[in-house]
């Protein structure tokens, strides 16, 4: 038995579990849900257990009430096969007035809501899990913390553990927990089975509407070409379009992206939008991402040998890999992750934003001192835009880069913090 890897989403649930009755855990498939709530259980409900789900199902049915006795808090996986579970762990929670009741987890494929007649609101909390940072995987060593970043230190230490060719294979590789106990062609190969399991099944199952395989995969190409930017739906229509034979429209498009914002496969960050000194418009354009980098190689069918020779790939899915390591970090904050791009072009590829109002700018870079001291100036740039007179300065200012030797405090205050040393 493989040795449990410690999640952020742990403490996340443990808090979570002390606030409300119920906590729904979300997010994409293979990330580890019913694993990180199998540690916190006090006794578990197995809905699709195979010897079990026709009985189960029928007790949904005549008595759910039954399938909730057990040790608290009790796990009900795959909860959504029997959608009337919601509202039976509704009432339940106010009737029994206690806080740790359930967790409740289950695939990534949305619950059919014609039998919830509640929205859990008041009663369920909800956390949603991505795949394994780096720092979780044990693939950073997280002698750099970012919450000690917002109290501004006079100096960081860390030693890389990354070089490029590392970065390139765990990109490909991805945050899937069962690929981060797996090395060689082996691990990489989780993600391709991923990938065609969206592309062959889940996505027609995030709202039962049946799509062709090849236009998924199309659709899913050009997201990964386009993977941190502001492209629009038209823009990716267009580029499917050279490949398609068939009629196709910016409505087929959205139908498409949106399945794959049900299923967890697509998780898009919004604009940051501060209070700046000049009247300069700033874009308000999601920019595109998937939840994982990995899901953006196995699209374009590329490998770690493929992103060394085409570096300006491998740096587009490195951000990616970034932004995912963020979010997860901003997530033990309290916190959410943003970009900024102004009409000027100026931009900023990651906005850490904590709910008591402090930010952290941030600029990802491959690698290389060129393009650090470009990202420093273009943090600096920013800043010295904000408006601080309505709104605070920022904490920290950060190069977040993939090679390179040590995490270390510039002169000018800038950090440049490898990957490889980052942790929440």
């Amino acid at each position: 038995m493989k040795k449990y890897k410690p999640r952020i989403a742990d403490e996340l649930l443990k808090k979570r579990l002390l606030g409300k009755g119920a906590v729904l855990i979300e997010g994409p498939k293979w990330c580890g849900k019913t694993t990180t709530a199998e540690q916190m259980a006090g006794s578990i409900l197995y809905m699709a257990d195979p010897e079990k789900e026709k009985q189960n199902l029928t007790m949904a049915e005549i008595n759910p009430g039954r399938l909730l006795k057990g040790k608290v808090p009790r796990l009900i996986d795959e909860w959504q096969i029997a959608p009337k579970l919601w509202d039976a762990v509704r009432f339940e929670v106010d009737h029994r007035d206690e806080l740790g009741q359930f967790i409740l987890t289950g695939s990534a494929v949305p619950a059919s809501y014609e039998h919830i007649h509640h929205t859990g609101t008041g009663r369920f909390s909800w956390i949603l899990m991505r795949p394994m940072s780096l720092y979780e995987s044990l693939d950073s060593t997280g002698e750099v913390s970012l919450k000690e970043l917002f109290e501004a230190p006079e100096q960081i230490d860390g030693e890389n553990p990354l070089d490029l060719n590392r970065i390139a294979f765990l990109v490909c590789r991805g945050g899937w927990p069962r690929a981060t106990d797996l090395e060689g062609e082996i691990a990489l190969e989780q993600a391709f089975d991923y990938y065609d399991a969206v592309v062959k099944s889940d996505i027609s199952r995030a709202d039962g509407v049946t799509r062709d395989p090849e236009r998924v995969k199309r659709l899913m190409r050009s997201y990964a070409r386009n993977q941190g930017s502001q492209v629009t739906n038209t823009f990716i229509k267009e580029d499917m379009a050279v490949n398609d034979s068939d009629s196709l429209d910016t409505d087929t498009v959205y139908s498409y992206i949106t399945a794959l914002e049900k299923i967890f496969v697509i998780e898009e960050m919004e604009a940051w939008n501060p209070n700046l000194r000049s009247k300069t418009a700033v874009r308000t354009s999601n920019t595109r991402y998937f939840v994982d980098p990995s899901i953006a190689a196995a699209a374009l069918g590329l490998g770690p040998q493929d992103l060394i020779a085409d570096l300006n790939t491998f740096g587009f899915l490195f951000e990616a890999m970034c932004i995912r390591d963020l979010r997860v970090f901003a997530d033990a904050l309290n916190g959410k992750v943003y970009h900024f791009r102004d009409k000027t072009e100026l931009e900023c590829d990651a906005v850490v934003h904590l709910r008591n109002g402090s930010y952290g700018l941030i600029e990802v870079k491959l690698g290389g001192d060129k393009l650090i001291e470009e990202g420093a100036e273009n943090l600096k740039k920013l800043r010295d835009k904000i408006d601080t007179t309505k709104m605070k300065a920022p904490s920290f200012l950060m190069v977040l880069i993939g090679a390179g030797d040590y995490a270390y405090r510039r002169q000018d205050g800038v950090y440049v913090v490898p990957l490889g040393c980052l942790k929440d």
